[in-house]
């Protein structure tokens, strides 16, 4: 391995997600290791642009990898739209003598770096978003949690629909994507997935309702992505065509929250490490990414191709097992 660097910054952008702290644990442990010195950047490209860095050792990320969140912190940074923003953030990092930037955060924290990289910046980007959305990676770090979080509130919900002959809506987060409401259906054997992909039939959802009570079940759990509809008006509507009593619950942030899953906080790991050998390699304009179970390195532009489309075929096997 070949060091062409000496001091590696690591930032946190977009929307927290769990595992991030796993994944900042293992650039500054795997840097280390490296004899690279590492420092840490507050608040995201916020953080970069006001020069906001702290000093990264051993012990600073002691007792984190199982932490939700990020000890960095992130924030949205407009500034960071604009060339001046832009000319800053190189700025600070060349005031540092920081020799490369590790970035983990979703597709909008991808298109930062690369406004950096543009300024001459080394950086690799790791997939950090609860959404699952990022091109090129089969998973990223914070998805497996979130699901997890949707089917541990949804079988709580589940107790009190049956409890009182209820058909319950739950709202997951998703503008654009349905695999958190997908997966988290599935998994939770929810009788209807309602996702962005899709357009909702209601007339098949209410055929659905129906064939259930017919049999003698009068409770039911609806997955529906916040992109997709809204569950509030969605329930009133159902309420008045089919006469069954509705209740929404909409699980916001909670799916963003908590200890990540065993497999986030391995995901996490490898991905950190892997964007430390990126760098040390010489290798730069790269993103770390999960396909066909290895951990990969591949042009940051990857990112921004075609996305994955939802997986159609577990979507459809979701519908036949809700006869």
């Amino acid at each position: 391995m070949t060091n062409r660097i000496k001091k590696v910054a690591v930032l946190t952008s977009g929307g927290d997600a769990p595992g991030m702290n796993a994944a900042i644990r293992a650039v500054v442990r795997k840097g280390i290791y490296h004899g690279l010195e590492v420092l840490g950047v507050k608040k995201g490209y916020e953080g970069l642009i006001h020069g906001e860095f702290i000093d990264m050792n051993l012990g600073a990320v002691a007792d984190i990898i199982h932490r939700g969140g990020t000890m960095l912190m992130t924030a949205r940074s407009p500034e960071m739209m604009t060339p001046e923003g832009q000319k800053n953030a190189a700025e600070q990092l060349r005031y540092r003598d920081i020799d490369a930037l590790i970035i983990i955060g979703g597709d909008g924290s991808f298109r930062g770096a690369q406004t950096l990289s543009a300024q001459g910046i080394p950086i690799v980007g790791i997939p950090g978003t609860i959404d699952n959305d990022i091109a090129g990676t089969d998973l990223t770090i914070g998805f497996d949690t979130a699901v997890n979080n949707v089917v541990q509130a949804v079988s709580k919900i589940r107790d009190t629909a049956t409890s009182h002959d209820r058909t319950f809506l739950v709202e997951v987060m998703g503008r654009d994507c349905g695999n958190i409401a997908l997966q988290s259906g599935v998994a939770c054997g929810a009788e209807t997935i309602i996702v962005p992909e899709i357009k909702p039939d209601l007339d098949d959802i209410m055929a659905k309702l129906a064939r259930g009570h017919q049999r003698g079940k009068n409770h039911s759990i609806i997955i529906v992505a916040e992109g997709a509809a809204s569950a509030l008006h969605l329930g009133e509507e159902l309420r008045q065509r089919t006469g069954f009593e509705t209740r929404v619950t909409i699980l916001g942030h909670i799916q963003r929250g908590g200890s990540p899953s065993a497999l986030d906080i391995v995901l996490a790991s490898q991905m950190g490490g892997k964007a430390v050998e990126i760098l040390c390699a010489g290798e730069t304009d790269r993103m770390t990414a999960y396909v066909n179970q290895e951990i990969v390195s591949l042009p940051l532009e990857v990112a921004y191709g075609e996305r994955r489309p939802l997986n159609k075929a577990l979507y459809d096997l979701a519908n036949q097992l809700a006869i």
